[in-house]
């Protein structure tokens, strides 16, 4: 890790200074108050080493990036033929919000589990006795991998989010009626709202994104947290799906599996070797932070660590 230590601190300061050309996420009011100039970046390796760089310690939820672990949830509760008869694995090619092709498509399922209509679904395929239930082995599952049994809700982002969904809740309707969405819409969102607005630290999305970078299992304990087939399928909706419509552009330029949340973070995995997490609010339009997508883009070209 000595080369990273040698020039992180430094390259963040440089990639930070290209905030000023990115929003925050007012349309979810509660992000408004995100710290707009921020980013931080940590970086773990499958051997435990780690560092760090900015204002890493900035906590923020997850956002989309909670989709990973809701698909890899619904995965290991009801296996691949249940989830994709009722989610595809197609990139949209439209907004992440968008409900366009739900119904110019047949047969109207969502395209791919990190779209919201996509998203919606795989939280109704997580298993559990009621929204209650379900919601406490999400958190359970995220503080798993995660390492750190302190993670929690942000009850305020959740409340924001779910006051000012109507987008969402359109889509759950949808999906209801057409007989993809067979649960109560409204326990379903209140699932889906919940697991999005788990609050993290860099250090804790570096951590989740190692167990992806080491197959499933965990680096430190050797324990095997999640079938190595399901790491495959998260991995690869990370390379064609993970960062909303620039995911092509972001695989071209990087060239690594990673998913983005519109809290400004980025989870970012180098296969066999690190886990990153990096949070930076100010976001482009394609919904993707400014700067830490321009940081993650020099650390791979400068390390050669695109896996194409």
């Amino acid at each position: 890790m000595d080369h990273l230590k040698a020039v992180l601190a430094d390259w963040v300061e440089e990639s930070k200074k290209l905030a000023h050309h990115g929003q925050v996420a007012a349309y979810i009011p509660e992000l408004s108050h995100s710290p707009h100039e921020a980013l931080g970046i940590h970086i773990t390796s499958i051997e435990g080493d780690s560092v760090s760089a900015g204002n890493c310690g900035t906590l923020f939820t997850m956002q989309s990036i909670s989709k990973v672990f809701t698909l890899i949830m619904a995965l290991m509760d009801r296996g691949e033929d249940a989830v994709f008869s009722k989610v595809g694995k197609e990139p949209s090619g439209d907004n992440f919000n968008s409900m366009l092709k739900l119904e110019l498509v047949e047969p109207g399922i969502p395209f791919n589990p990190f779209i919201n209509a996509g998203a919606i679904v795989v939280s109704s395929l997580i298993a559990g006795d009621g929204p209650n239930d379900k919601k406490a082995r999400v958190l359970d599952f995220f503080r798993r991998i995660a390492g750190n049994d302190s993670l929690d809700y942000n009850h305020a982002v959740y409340r924001s989010e779910s006051d000012t969904g109507h987008r969402n809740r359109s889509l759950a309707y949808f999906l209801k009626e057409n007989g993809v969405l067979m649960d109560d819409v409204e326990d379903v969102l209140d699932v889906y709202f919940h697991h999005c607005a788990v609050e993290v630290t860099c250090a804790d999305l570096a951590r989740m994104a190692v167990l992806l970078a080491s197959g499933g299992v965990d680096p430190i304990s050797g324990e095997s947290l999640i079938p190595r087939r399901f790491v495959q399928i998260a991995k690869t909706f990370m390379i064609t799906c993970g960062m909303y419509n620039a995911s092509g552009e972001f695989a071209i330029e990087v060239g690594l599996p990673a998913k983005s949340g519109v809290s400004g973070g980025i989870m970012t995995i180098v296969p066999g070797r690190y886990g990153i997490g990096v949070v930076g609010p100010a976001l482009n339009r394609k919904g993707n932070s400014v700067a830490g997508v321009h940081l993650l883009e020099r650390l791979s070209s400068e390390f050669d660590w695109s896996i194409f």
